[in-house]
């Protein structure tokens, strides 16, 4: 398990460390400093082609390339600490050989004290460029120019401009923004962000708006590889945060043992999947029969719609569950019938009929409820009958646009209830904090999915797991987690139709089985990554259930 933390809790976390005194903050800079560029070091070991050699010692890292040309490397610092880390940067590349120049964007009267003293360190080596503070000057455009203009090609900038710092839309870089834009799309350029890519939020992965004069669509310099300390921030894994930050390494600044649930951190930090004690438990008994894994009961919808229940009772049997049963109205049944064999089959058209299953069969640990169903009379009296049942219950899909119709039915949902929606569907259920998510934000932390996901789940009062690539879960007692479908876990191709439905009943499957609601919809949300991963390209709907025993192989299970 690993904390994502919000910019707040990193610094309490630094101040903390820095007081008791087991390092101080000059340490702390130089040390990320350092981990930059063995980060740089580590992600392009490669000579030639314009790569960066591998790291052996410190003056080993970079040297000069293929042809004899020293390589070059612009250091953007900033008025704060993420400028001091910036000077740092330069400092060891200026000592591995690099041409370096560095250009400062604020007052190096008024910088804190440990940057003022890296400040002074570089300076003994070479100079500074002002951009000017707090606007752009003339000067400091032009000097823009000089630096990224010459004949010689730019090989790496380094982004130390304000890191996690930001909290406000930069208007005053715009010039900056669109210059490192044109640069990052020259052949050869990479860039490097220190902590978080200047212009994202690093509580959200939201974007500022760009200002009046930016050229380009968007404030952020975009980055080949980011470099954080001690724990990933909560936006590297949310919205644009994968996007801007390309590669994303974390560099150990020797803050371990410090206590992450301290201060500010407890309050806002998330927990980034696999789940902590969720892979272990679903290993099966050797002593027990299909009922003690668990009964699902999957609700499906009018004949012609029932693909959609039968991937979610796939996905709820090959999770494990000891017994899934699709519940179908008479005139679906021998379509069902047709396409499935270990799954049972049980008529129930009406949410009468539902009360009556359930009232006969105390077996049934859980409901799922939704894909294909329909929203008509007939589904909003199923989607009442499981919600007054009190089961565990998946709602996906057509019930979520029910509950989201229905007052009472919203009303009804309780703790046991797992509510599953993409955006479009939480838009409808939750339509203020929707409107709070999508609104450009104006200053930071910017309201984030995670912080939507508790509100939805607190005023729900359940489980709600908000999908995308960037998957939160978040408790109505303020629990969260990420399933984040980037960097090295990016799986594109799950945005195929269907696989919805299979996570689903993946939850559904778990709830059956025992799982409280908070574990079954991270654990599920998980391994329907690792079973796209363990697929591939091509993937579809169905294969997704089918890949779970390569990935429980792997797992040990």
């Amino acid at each position: 398990m690993t904390e994502l933390l919000t910019a707040a809790g990193m610094r309490a976390l630094e101040a903390g460390a820095i007081a008791r005194g087991r390092v101080t903050g000059l340490e702390l800079m130089e040390r990320a400093g350092r981990g930059v560029v063995e980060a740089i070091g580590a992600a392009w070991p490669e000579r030639g082609g314009g790569g960066l050699p591998a790291p052996r010692t410190p003056r080993e890292y970079f040297g000069q390339d293929e042809g004899g040309r020293a390589a070059r490397a612009v250091v953007l610092c900033g008025p704060g600490n993420n400028g001091g880390d910036g000077f740092v940067v330069a400092r060891l590349l200026g000592g591995a050989g690099w041409d370096v120049a560095v250009l400062l964007y604020g007052d190096p009267a008024r910088l804190p004290p440990d940057a003022r003293t890296n400040l002074a360190r570089w300076q003994a080596m070479g100079e500074v460029v002002a951009l000017g503070f707090p606007d752009l000057s003339a000067e400091g455009i032009a000097a823009l120019r000089r630096a990224w203009g010459r004949d010689d090609p730019v090989d790496l900038v380094v982004d130390a401009i304000f890191g996690t710092g930001l909290a406000r839309p930069a208007d005053a870089l715009g010039a900056l923004f669109d210059h490192a834009r044109e640069l990052r799309e020259a052949a050869g350029t990479r860039v490097v962000a220190v902590d978080v890519p200047t212009g994202l939020c690093a509580d959200s992965g939201r974007l500022y708006p760009p200002g009046p004069l930016q050229r380009g669509p968007e404030a952020v310099i975009r980055a080949d590889l980011t470099v954080t300390f001690h724990r990933p921030r909560i936006g590297h894994h949310l919205g644009e945060g994968p996007a801007c930050c390309g590669r994303l390494a974390v560099a150990d600044i020797g803050l371990e043992g410090e206590a992450d649930g301290d201060g500010p951190a407890a309050a806002a930090a998330v927990r980034l999947l696999p789940p902590e004690g969720g892979v272990p438990a679903l290993a099966r008994s050797g002593r027990g029969h299909k009922y003690s894994h668990g009964h699902a009961l999957i609700l499906a919808g009018p004949p012609g719609h029932g693909g959609a229940a039968r991937l979610a009772a796939r996905g709820a049997l090959r999770i494990g569950a000891g017994l899934v049963t699709v519940g179908a109205p008479a005139g679906a049944m021998a379509e069902h019938a047709a396409q499935l064999n270990a799954v049972m089959l049980r008529e129930i058209g009406t949410g009468a009929a539902l009360e009556a299953a359930l009232a006969a069969d105390g077996r049934i640990g859980a409901l799922c409820i939704g894909p294909g169903l329909g929203v008509d009379a007939r589904g909003r009296g199923l989607v009442a009958a499981a919600l007054a049942g009190r089961r565990a219950c998946v709602l996906d899909a057509d019930a979520l646009t029910l509950v989201a119709r229905e007052p009472a039915l919203r009303a009804a949902l309780h703790g046991g209830c797992v509510l599953t929606p993409h955006a479009g569907e939480f838009a409808r259920l939750f339509p203020d904090i929707a409107a709070r998510l999508e609104a450009p934000p104006a200053r930071g932390p910017a309201f984030s999915k995670v912080d939507a996901a508790r509100a939805a789940a607190a005023g729900a009062g359940c489980v709600v797991l908000l999908k995308g690539a960037d998957t939160v879960i978040a408790g109505p007692e303020g629990r969260a987690a990420v399933s984040s479908a980037a960097y090295d876990r990016a799986a594109p191709w799950l945005a195929t139709a269907g696989s919805g439905d299979v996570l689903a009943g993946f939850v559904a499957g778990l709830l059956a089985r025992g799982f409280a609601p908070a574990a079954a919809a991270e654990t599920a949300a998980w391994l329907h990554v690792d079973c796209a991963l363990a697929f591939g390209p091509g993937l579809i709907a169905e294969d997704l259930p089918e890949m779970l025993p390569r990935v429980f192989g792997r797992l040990g299970l």
